[in-house]
């Protein structure tokens, strides 16, 4: 009898079994040619890079699968700008404190004193009609331990003022720019390189726009003949990794999916900008293509060679392509969202 802990088990390597194959077929949707095409699919992720913005919300589908690493968490920048937090300047001790042999000294003749001075004075008021000649020496003894104190508490009171003057309480207070001396390794100067990520508008040209409805045209003609070398002249190593992928699947399963007669119906340039020397644009692509899959192992014509789509009938595709160049080279494809 299979128990409830067998059927849980079966279901967890089912699930590590299907997992890779899961990750390439939700990047490329149900369309061909990384398109979502009219027959309902529509991918669930973008791929790609897109240089500093590759996580930004541009209105489309987030990209999630890429070679550019995710930011980490930074603390806000006033924080992260900030000099660290010095400690608190530690109250300074007491004369007690830094001298507790002197104070035990001068605590102990101090109550000797005090209680000679209560007890003494008691027994002496209470034998005075016996011992009136000890008087005198009593108050002697009594004017010595006073004596006594006070030059004790006078040299006490001589060594503290002393030592504070010899060694000054130091002040842990930090350095800061305004007092730091120019060229020290405290002195933080406007000109240091500034090390955030910064980018810079771009203006695509009518020429730029003309270059991205052929790579449209030559992308997709070289996804229908399965041409990786002529991919590699359009597309950037990262996606060139992603249609070689698609193409080797698709070769595995005994077909082939062919985007054919492409049309650009409208295209609207949604962000374009420059990081150091490389350009990027993201442009919307409305185009309308014959787009259809067929098996590579029966003859055309013959019953299921024709496995989706129409040979004849064109249907519409949306995505989101970016793209990017080195300052003064080709425009290649990096980016593809829904």
């Amino acid at each position: 009898m299979v128990t409830r802990s067998h059927l849980i088990a079966v279901f967890l390597i089912a699930s590590l079994i299907g997992a890779p194959s899961l990750s390439f077929a939700k990047a490329r949707g149900s369309g061909g040619g990384f398109s979502s095409g009219a027959r309902g699919g529509q991918s669930s992720m973008g791929i790609g890079s897109r240089g500093s913005r590759t996580y930004q919300d541009n209105g489309t589908k987030p990209i999630e699968q890429s070679t550019t690493p995710k930011p980490s968490a930074t603390p806000p920048p006033s924080a992260a700008g900030a000099p660290p937090m010095q400690p608190a300047p530690a109250a300074p001790s007491s004369w007690w404190q830094r001298n507790p042999l002197l104070a035990g000294i001068a605590g102990g003749l101090a109550g000797t004193w005090i209680g000679h001075m209560l007890f003494g004075a008691t027994e002496s008021s209470a034998k005075t009609t016996e011992a009136e000649p000890n008087a005198a020496s009593n108050s002697a003894s009594d004017s010595f331990g006073l004596i006594l104190l006070l030059m004790l508490v006078g040299a006490g009171a001589l060594y503290y003022f002393k030592k504070v003057r010899q060694n000054p309480a130091p002040v842990f207070t930090g350095l800061s720019r305004s007092t730091a001396a120019t060229g020290s390794l405290l002195d933080i100067s406007s000109t240091s390189p500034d090390r955030t990520t910064t980018d810079t508008a771009y203006t695509v040209t009518t020429e730029d726009k003309a270059v991205f409805q052929q790579l449209l045209t030559d992308i997709q003609s070289a996804w229908s003949a399965q041409d990786v070398a002529a991919l590699r002249r359009f597309l950037t190593p990262e996606m060139l990794s992603y249609f070689s992928t698609a193409l080797a699947e698709d070769n595995s399963r005994g077909v082939e999916n062919h985007v054919e007669k492409v049309e650009l119906l409208k295209g609207d340039v949604r962000e374009a900008w420059s990081e150091g020397d490389t350009d990027y644009a993201t442009v919307d692509l409305r185009w309308s293509a014959c787009d259809y899959t067929v098996s590579t192992t029966i003859p055309r014509g013959e019953p299921g060679y024709l496995i989706e789509g129409s040979e004849e009938t064109a249907t519409e595709s949306h995505e989101v392509w970016t793209f990017m160049r080195v300052r003064d080279g080709r425009w290649l494809l990096s980016a593809i969202q829904q």
